[in-house]
């Protein structure tokens, strides 16, 4: 692809804060990098992956707000994060990660197993424990 051709669509989904680094073929026929803020397809098929992502942390919110789930849950969603990718990340145990989905479970924790929780994913302890306050997971989505 020529440099000139490389695709910047401008509604784009991260409204122009992300850009991917490309090669192209330039004026003298050398490979150099270019950067681009994406193409319609490539942009759909994101907003289709972050709009699946929504729905499971909406439901993730309401079972958060119905008091069926810990705010971990919510957070679990919104991060991609599965049990084992969470254990993989915090050393804790799958099934210890799923007894603290249970509210009265998640109140017991100690604070290095929130903030292990917090650090990985990239919240504070203090948000942690509060829970969501909205289920809004992507905040460039228009």
């Amino acid at each position: 692809m020529k440099k000139d051709k490389v695709p910047q669509d401008d509604d784009n989904l991260m409204e122009g804060r992300s850009r991917e680094l490309c090669y192209a073929v330039d004026e003298n026929g050398r490979y150099v990098s270019v950067l681009s803020s994406g193409w319609e397809p490539k942009n759909t098929a994101l907003l289709q992956a972050w709009e699946q992502i929504g729905e499971e942390a909406k439901e993730a919110f309401d079972s958060f707000k119905a008091g069926r789930m810990s705010p971990l849950g919510f957070y679990m969603a919104k991060g991609m994060f599965d049990l084992s990718l969470l254990s993989a990340y915090t050393k804790i145990p799958k099934r210890r990660i799923r007894s603290h989905l249970v509210p009265k479970n998640f109140r017991r924790l100690d604070a290095e197993t929130l903030r292990k929780y917090a650090e990985v994913l990239d919240i504070s302890v203090d948000e942690l424990v509060k829970g969501p306050e909205t289920a809004e997971v992507f905040p460039g989505k228009k």
